[in-house]
């Protein structure tokens, strides 16, 4: 169980970071992509966050759980 976490949790921050950086690319290049994504990929992060802060909560309760 440990292990799936320790697979989880790189791949959740991985997954946030390249969101949040293609997010910042669209909200400075502006035109129509910067309109049309920009929002989108930071509501995405925002979700993307929520799960990597879930994953990092049960990792933490399974490792005390299993300690």
């Amino acid at each position: 169980m440990q292990q799936l976490f320790n697979i989880l949790v790189p791949i959740s921050l991985l997954a946030v970071l390249a969101t949040l950086g293609v997010g910042i690319y669209a909200l400075f290049r502006g035109g129509d992509f910067g309109r049309s994504y920009s929002n989108k990929l930071m509501r995405l992060r925002v979700l993307l966050q929520f799960i990597a802060v879930l994953i990092l909560c049960v990792g933490m309760l399974v490792k005390a759980h299993y300690s």
